[in-house]
């Protein structure tokens, strides 16, 4: 639990602290994972807008990396977190 510390005195809304957490939980060894939204949304029990603001407070607090993700053709796939 030590871990989570740093982001439980960060001031962060509870929405982003419960996606950050969500993330953890997923996260390979390179701290990265790739969930859809309406995935996260579903079984966090938030509207999928929560957890896009919730990724967004992450990211502009320094807690995630997002990077784009797409298939050969180029088309879109989904998107890889990285908790730093």
């Amino acid at each position: 639990m030590e871990y989570f510390q740093t982001i439980y005195s960060s001031g962060l809304p509870h929405r982003a602290i419960t996606v950050y957490m969500y993330l953890y939980d997923r996260a390979d060894r390179d701290k990265s994972c790739w969930p859809a939204i309406p995935t996260m949304a579903r079984e966090l029990g938030m509207s999928r807008s929560t957890i896009k603001r919730a990724l967004n407070d992450l990211a502009s607090a320094g807690y995630l990396r997002k990077e784009y993700r797409y298939r050969e053709n180029g088309s879109y796939t989904s998107n890889l977190y990285t908790l730093l």
